[in-house]
């Protein structure tokens, strides 16, 4: 699915698209609903821009547990997190846990 191409979503995407080359992947900016976060408030965080939920189905993922699947999305973007990301849910299968999923 084609992603929103500018700001802070379009580099989430590039970023994620280049290195696992996803079969599927949903960014959602839910920064609206955290807007009253003390984070945003002190840090001059713009809003729509700190808070994302993200889908991302890859074979990158096959033979890796969780927990390095998370880590190895939060290392590609580390950069977001300096330049003030603030927080990341994050669904992260491969096609195969995904087509069981659809299939349930």
């Amino acid at each position: 699915m084609k992603q929103q191409t500018t700001g802070r979503a379009g580099r989430i995407e590039s970023i994620i698209r280049e290195h696992l080359a996803p079969v599927e992947l949903h960014i959602h900016d839910d920064s609206a609903r955290h807007a009253h976060h003390v984070h945003v408030r002190d840090n001059g965080v713009q809003a729509g821009e700190s808070h994302y939920n993200v889908l991302i189905v890859s074979p990158a993922f096959a033979g890796v547990n969780r927990v390095q699947r998370s880590r190895t999305v939060h290392d590609l973007l580390a950069g977001e997190f300096a330049g003030g990301m603030h927080a990341l849910s994050l669904v992260l299968r491969t096609p195969e846990e995904q087509a069981r999923i659809a299939a349930a």
